[in-house]
């Protein structure tokens, strides 16, 4: 069990997802002046924690088995399609949430407006899907470079 601790890749990479998520914390207070402490268990925003796990991964893997063998290939080529698909395919998924939700507010409105229709309970109205579930280039960009910084930073801890 104590071999665990000594698993620089894993450590790289769980070390990036902490360190990508809580950053988002101070980033949406610049923005917005407001914490919301709940970004520490989201998707979506600013870095992609996904990205930067899976290039701390990649990163360590490569300093650790060297950037030639195969362990490396799996781990890069997976780190690819992870960061490919945080800024495709969930990204549009989110940007779909955006326009259901606001589909579902203005029937909702709709249907309040209405007298001859039998008005629904709030309890009952569709919960609001997640808009925040992808991310921007950008995003997955910086997130990138965050993952390979922590493992480049915390390999010296490794030697």
């Amino acid at each position: 069990m104590a071999d665990i601790f000594d698993n620089f890749p894993l450590w790289a990479a769980l070390l990036a997802i902490g360190i990508a998520q809580f950053i988002k914390i101070p980033l949406h207070f610049i923005a917005t002046r407001t914490w919301q402490w709940s970004l520490l268990f989201s998707t979506g925003g600013m870095p992609s924690s996904h990205s930067s796990a899976v290039t701390a991964l990649s990163t360590a893997v490569g300093i650790r088995e060297g950037f030639t063998s195969s362990t490396f290939a799996i781990a890069a080529i997976i780190g690819v399609i992870v960061m490919f698909d945080a800024a495709g395919v969930r990204r549009h998924a989110g940007m779909q949430a955006v326009v259901l939700n606001k589909l579902v507010d203005e029937f909702n409105h709709l249907l309040e407006g209405m007298k001859t229709f039998k008005v629904k309970q709030s309890q009952e109205k569709a919960k609001k899907l997640k808009e925040l579930l992808g991310h921007q280039p950008i995003e997955v960009l910086i997130g990138g470079w965050l993952g390979v910084m922590v493992a480049l930073l915390l390999h010296t801890y490794y030697q």
